[in-house]
Protein backbone atom coordinates (compact mmCIF):
# COMPACT_ATOMS: atom_id res chain seq x y z
CA UNK A 1 0.00 0.00 0.00
CA UNK A 2 1.78 3.65 -0.75
CA UNK A 3 2.60 5.62 1.82
CA UNK A 4 0.71 9.41 2.28
CA UNK A 5 2.11 12.30 1.98
CA UNK A 6 0.93 15.97 1.61
CA UNK A 7 -0.11 17.32 -1.44
CA UNK A 8 1.47 20.05 -2.97
CA UNK A 9 5.49 20.95 -4.15
CA UNK A 10 6.99 17.87 -2.81
CA UNK A 11 7.90 14.58 -4.15
CA UNK A 12 7.26 11.97 -2.13
CA UNK A 13 9.99 10.10 -0.96
CA UNK A 14 11.19 6.88 -2.25
CA UNK A 15 12.43 3.68 -1.09
CA UNK A 16 15.12 3.04 -3.73
CA UNK A 17 18.40 4.77 -2.00
CA UNK A 18 20.46 3.54 -4.21
CA UNK A 19 21.95 6.28 -6.54
CA UNK A 20 21.73 5.90 -10.38
CA UNK A 21 24.50 6.46 -12.84
CA UNK A 22 23.18 9.59 -13.66
CA UNK A 23 23.02 10.97 -10.24
CA UNK A 24 26.28 9.61 -9.58
CA UNK A 25 27.92 11.14 -12.72
CA UNK A 26 25.73 14.74 -11.58
CA UNK A 27 27.27 14.44 -8.18
CA UNK A 28 30.99 14.36 -9.57
CA UNK A 29 30.29 17.19 -12.11
CA UNK A 30 29.12 19.71 -9.45
CA UNK A 31 32.08 18.57 -7.59
CA UNK A 32 34.66 19.65 -10.19
CA UNK A 33 32.95 22.61 -10.89
CA UNK A 34 32.51 23.39 -7.07
CA UNK A 35 36.78 22.61 -6.72
CA UNK A 36 37.50 25.01 -9.95
CA UNK A 37 35.36 27.69 -9.04
CA UNK A 38 37.13 31.36 -8.42
CA UNK A 39 35.77 32.08 -4.55
CA UNK A 40 35.78 35.75 -3.08
CA UNK A 41 39.07 35.68 -0.89
CA UNK A 42 40.87 32.84 -2.23
CA UNK A 43 43.90 32.85 -4.76
CA UNK A 44 43.33 33.62 -8.42
CA UNK A 45 44.43 30.91 -10.68
CA UNK A 46 47.16 31.59 -13.31
CA UNK A 47 46.34 32.67 -16.54
CA UNK A 48 47.93 34.64 -19.84
CA UNK A 49 46.54 37.00 -21.97
CA UNK A 50 46.75 39.95 -24.26
CA UNK A 51 46.81 43.32 -22.45
CA UNK A 52 47.73 47.12 -24.04
CA UNK A 53 50.61 48.29 -22.25
CA UNK A 54 52.77 51.13 -23.21
CA UNK A 55 51.18 51.26 -26.70
CA UNK A 56 51.62 47.58 -27.45
CA UNK A 57 49.95 44.68 -26.80
CA UNK A 58 51.58 42.05 -24.96
CA UNK A 59 50.86 38.40 -23.56
CA UNK A 60 51.50 38.33 -19.77
CA UNK A 61 50.54 36.28 -17.01
CA UNK A 62 49.13 36.42 -13.40
CA UNK A 63 51.95 34.72 -12.10
CA UNK A 64 54.39 37.77 -13.55
CA UNK A 65 52.74 39.91 -10.67
CA UNK A 66 52.85 37.73 -8.06
CA UNK A 67 54.19 39.61 -4.39
CA UNK A 68 52.25 43.04 -6.23
CA UNK A 69 49.27 44.68 -6.18
CA UNK A 70 47.37 44.11 -8.91
CA UNK A 71 44.05 45.76 -10.35
CA UNK A 72 42.04 43.48 -12.98
CA UNK A 73 39.39 44.71 -15.14
CA UNK A 74 37.00 42.89 -17.87
CA UNK A 75 34.25 43.56 -19.13
CA UNK A 76 33.34 41.85 -22.79
CA UNK A 77 31.30 43.91 -24.44
CA UNK A 78 34.37 46.41 -24.90
CA UNK A 79 34.98 47.38 -28.42
CA UNK A 80 31.59 45.88 -29.73
CA UNK A 81 28.32 47.65 -30.98
CA UNK A 82 26.45 45.75 -28.70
Amino acid sequence: MPEEFKPGCQRPATRNTAPSTENVVIEKIEKEREETMIKVGKPAPDFRAAAYHQGKFIETSLSEYKGKWLLLCFYPGDFTFV
